[in-house]
């Protein structure tokens, strides 16, 4: 009976210390950098946001620490899978497809998929693509809604790019004819480049959030976060000093919203 005692009194400390470090111990967070606004390199290096402040705010609100580690998107749903890394985030779109992989917490951005060309081109919808070379980012909505939509719009060759800088550099070079990605990176992207044009929203009813391992308690401690930080006007604080203007009322960053589940 004493021994059992003992080693019941050990497992109570065990779980105790394991519990002190869980509440001491940093948060990962796998991001590919370079996805203007939401997370990218500024002039001194240092990454930054709307996302990197979200994510920033809310390990504050955990008490664990913020760690950012640049991984192609693509990649990021086998590393919350594996455990590399606790969450991702990326302007990543909530989709029935990936909830039956991963977890998610509430959104917190309503957005459309969006083309871009340059304003020389003279291009001025999907319409006016056929047989054009077209560029979206490998495995993201825009580059499944392009898949998708192939034939219909009778794209001539879909190139894939890890991330928003490379598709625009061949965008301005001339090597695409036009960029397939989520609307307000191009419209943060262009807005002081007139070379530039943003020419069609291409409405997909998307939501983004922070992406976890599925079924991972930290999806849902993470969204109570969530709901305290637009309750107190953090996010949509956050939206107006990355996209120059206060969200809608309506829209997922000024709403609390249920944690997205499989329907």
């Amino acid at each position: 009976m004493f021994r059992k005692t003992l080693l019941q009194a050990a497992a109570v400390s065990l779980a105790l210390g394991v519990a002190g470090m869980a509440s001491a111990q940093g948060l990962t967070v796998g991001a590919n950098v370079g996805n203007v606004p939401w997370e990218f390199q500024d002039e001194s290096g240092a990454i930054v946001g709307f996302e990197v402040d979200l994510a920033t705010e809310v390990g504050k609100r955990l008490g664990r620490e913020v760690t950012i580690e640049n991984i192609p998107f693509n990649g990021l749903f086998s590393a919350v899978q594996s455990g590399r890394i606790d969450m991702a985030m990326s302007s990543i779109t909530i989709t029935e497809k990936r909830l039956a992989e991963v977890s998610f917490a509430q959104p917190y951005y309503d957005s459309d998929q969006s083309l871009t060309v340059t304003a020389a081109s003279g291009l001025k919808g999907l319409a006016d693509l056929k047989d054009k070379v077209i560029g979206v980012d490998t495995g993201s909505t825009g580059d499944m809604w392009a898949t998708e939509h192939q034939a219909e719009y009778g794209f001539g060759e879909i190139r894939r790019f890890e991330g928003l800088a490379p598709a625009m550099l061949d965008l301005g070079n001339g090597r695409i004819d036009g960029y397939i990605s989520d609307i307000p990176a191009l419209q943060y992207y262009a807005k002081d480049k007139p070379q530039f044009a943003v020419v069609e929203r291409i409405p997909t009813g998307e939501q983004y959030s922070m992406m976890f391992a599925k079924d991972a308690a930290l999806a849902g401690e993470v969204s109570e976060v969530l709901s305290a930080l637009k309750t107190e006007g953090f996010v949509q604080a956050t939206h107006e000093k990355w996209f120059g203007a206060a969200p809608e009322a309506s829209t997922s960053t000024a709403t609390v919203m249920e944690m997205p589940a499989l329907k």
